[in-house]
């Protein structure tokens, strides 16, 4: 039975990975465009920039909206926060698969 569910949870788990380096991209160029190293006139940066707030910052407003201590002094917690779900949610998923096998 557990084997039937593996290749779903391989899945998710990819998915899982594959968007929490979505956020840790996401938030390296936006390091480097404040500290002026990446320039936000090029077309290229403009447009990374743009996909990838698309995908992540619906999901910023929603842990905004259920706990609005996430912003301090203007600065923005709230996709180390999302890390901190995505860390837990994979090794969940890493377990249960375990579990599963087992």
């Amino acid at each position: 039975m557990g084997a039937l569910f593996e290749p779903f949870l391989y899945i998710i788990g990819l998915i899982v990975s594959l968007y929490f380096k979505i956020v840790v991209v996401e938030i390296v160029l936006h390091w480097l465009i404040y500290f002026k190293i990446l320039k936000t006139d090029n077309k290229y940066s403009q447009k990374t920039m743009e996909l990838l707030e698309k995908a992540t910052h619906p999901v910023y407003e929603k842990i905004k909206a259920k706990f609005p201590m996430v912003v301090v002094n203007n600065f923005d917690f709230s996709p180390f926060v999302l890390m901190l779900v995505l860390i837990f949610i994979s090794r969940l998923i890493f377990v249960f698969s375990q579990y599963l096998l087992s």
